[in-house]
């Protein structure tokens, strides 16, 4: 990702508003791993530490951040704070 494409932030409240497309938005089996490394790490320091971390995706409308906690994962979704899903496909860092 490079720094001058236009992220909008969002809150985590807001993400069960949006519409995500179906199709995985990491192409490379590699980064697909990658991605779910670094959600499981931070899983841990969610659990651990009550560390949030910043989470880039895709929605229908473009891209999105959000900064929280990430509660639990899926082969399929993110679990964030009060039932909120981000599907796992639209992820595209963990930081």
């Amino acid at each position: 990702m490079t720094p001058n494409m236009n992220v909008q932030m969002v809150q985590k409240e807001q993400i069960k508003f949006l519409k995500f497309p179906k199709e995985d938005v990491l192409n490379k089996k590699k980064d697909q791993i990658d991605r779910f490394l670094e959600l499981q790490r931070a899983l841990s320091l969610g659990n651990l530490e009550h560390h949030k971390v910043r989470i880039v995706f895709v929605d229908d409308k473009g891209l999105k951040r959000v900064e929280t906690t990430i509660w639990g994962i899926t082969d399929k979704e993110v679990i964030l704070k009060q039932s909120t899903i981000i599907p796992l496909e639209r992820i595209i860092s963990i930081s």
